[in-house]
């Protein structure tokens, strides 16, 4: 299985800006997926989760009612919608898939599949 990341890129504070990941190689509608991110100096951290249908959807604290997860099973892709963007947005931006269901969604250790990152700088 592999997960490829695009999208990111430099913009201003209040900005939008949509990530994808392209998921290959597994049945993609079997997958569940998240959004983790890490910023300079600190650790990865959760951001969104999708399940495998895409009929429950959870987010971080942080980036509740800005944020969208969502998935095309047809382009087995998913993406992340970022609205209102902040200067503390600032990170590395990762997808994560895995064939299994948990409760620990948020943990990125349960996560079996990994994309390469991009990078979201966001000025103010």
């Amino acid at each position: 299985v592999q997960l490829q990341a695009s999208g990111g890129g430099l913009v201003q504070a209040g900005d939008s800006l949509t990530l994808s990941c392209v998921i290959s190689g597994g049945t993609f509608s079997s997958y569940v997926a998240g959004w983790f991110r890490q910023a300079p100096g600190l650790e990865r951290e959760f951001v969104a989760y999708a399940s495998a249908d895409g009929g429950s959807r959870n987010y971080a604290d942080s980036v509740k009612g800005r944020f969208t997860i969502s998935r095309d099973n047809a382009k087995t892709t998913v993406y992340l919608q970022m609205n209102n963007l902040r200067p503390e947005d600032t990170a590395v931006y990762y997808c994560a898939a895995d064939r299994s269901y948990s409760t620990r969604y948020y943990l990125s250790a349960r996560y079996d599949y990994w994309g390469q990152g991009t990078l979201v700088t966001v000025s103010s």
